[in-house]
Parts: structure tokens; sequence; C-alpha cells
């Protein structure tokens, strides 16, 4: 009787171990796109997802016939940095919300934010929601 091997190469191939490879590579390429951004001089504002929160913000308000407000008072221009010193003097940690609509020109909101850096106070520019 003839001896026969008993070891025979099977022809089927396994893809477990391609699978894993293959989501390897789709988490890294998910993850690696996130950390690019290709719009990065896509200038649409005011819209954003994210949400800051501050306690006891004080609130600055252009409005489109750009007219200026603190809280609900209007206020000129030129006064403006003199009432938020008086304004700020006494808080902690005081922090501001500047709500510009968009109409407004980049200027007028840039001269407000040269106050705030110039009272050593912190800002935060006041975006709508995207709408989905």
């Amino acid at each position: 009787m003839p001896i026969k091997p008993s070891n025979k190469v099977s022809p089927a191939f396994s893809t477990a171990s391609m699978t894993d490879i293959v989501f390897l590579l789709i988490i890294f390429f998910l993850l690696t796109s996130t950390f690019v951004n290709p719009n990065a001089l896509n200038l649409v504002l005011p819209s954003s997802q994210s949400k800051t929160t501050v306690n006891q913000p004080l609130s600055i308000s252009i409005s489109a016939d750009l007219k200026y407000y603190i809280g609900k008072q209007q206020v000129r221009p030129e006064n403006l940095r003199p009432l938020l010193t008086e304004q700020l003097k006494n808080q902690p940690d005081p922090t501001i919300v500047l709500n510009a609509e968009k109409s407004v020109p980049i200027e007028k909101v840039v001269a407000v934010m040269d106050i705030a850096n110039d009272l050593k106070v912190k800002m935060v520019l006041a975006t709508a929601p995207i709408k989905e």
C-alpha cells in the first residue's frame, strides 16, 4: 500500500486578516482627514456649531446701521472705551460678547476688538448656529 501525504494545500483564501487591515486604514484616513483643513480661507461668517458660554458677560452689539450698544443702552463709538473701562474695572476675569451683524464692515468689528485687547479683556464673537 502506497503512503499518501496527509498535508494538502488548501486553495481557499482567508480574508479575515485583509478586512482587519482595511478597517485599520479606514480609521487612519478618517482620523487624519479631520486634521486637514482644505478651506483655510473660506470666510463665510458668522455661523458656528460651537457654543461658548461665559459667566456674566458684558454684551456689545453693532447693528446694521452702525449703532453701538452696551447691553441695551445705545452709545456713541467714541464713548465706547471709557464706558467699558468703567463697567469692567471691578470684575475679575471679565469677558465681552460681541454681537455684530453680517453686514457690518470688518473695520468696525476690529476696532471694538482692539479696545478689548487694550483693556486686556477676553472677547467672544457671537455667531448664529448653522441651519441644517
